[in-house]
């Protein structure tokens, strides 16, 4: 059994790896590492932003994910949105994100300030779309719109 905590500085090399991994595989996109670890560092730096999820085999870094937090005023109160989500390929389709993801559920059920679960997802990303929605996530209430900046 993978123990997911809560990560700390100590896992963030990892964190940035699995980063420009990600980005590579899903978007075919090259990501700067400096600018990634910098990111990376920040939510360490800045707690009240949100903060990472690892799983661990044994002391091995084997998932991670970011959450973020959305204050709802129709809601009042927060809203968690997962980001960065990756698991290392040996270690997918064994329910590690699925026991990241029901951690976090029952954080939200037991804090009376936390008031639901969100996240983005390619629409190409077939996979990961399955696995949302096998773990009981609905795409159906919002469309995501952006604006970038290059």
């Amino acid at each position: 059994m993978l123990e997911v905590v809560k990560a700390t500085g100590q896992h963030a090399e990892a964190i940035v790896d699995f980063q420009l991994k990600m980005a590579l595989e899903t978007e075919n996109l090259a990501l700067d590492r400096d600018t990634v670890s910098n990111g990376v560092d920040h939510i360490f730096e800045n707690p009240a932003t949100g903060y990472y999820r690892v799983a661990l085999d044994i002391e091995e870094v084997v998932a991670s994910l970011l959450v973020l937090y959305e204050w709802s005023d129709w809601r009042n109160g927060n809203v968690l949105w997962m980001h960065s989500v990756y698991v290392l390929p040996q270690y997918r389709g064994k329910g590690v994100f699925a026991q990241m993801y029901r951690q976090l559920q029952e954080e939200v059920s037991a804090d009376a300030s936390l008031r639901g679960i969100r996240l983005y997802v390619d629409k190409t990303n077939v996979k990961a779309r399955s696995v949302y929605r096998k773990l009981g996530m609905s795409p159906d209430h919002y469309e995501l719109f952006e604006w970038m900046k290059e």
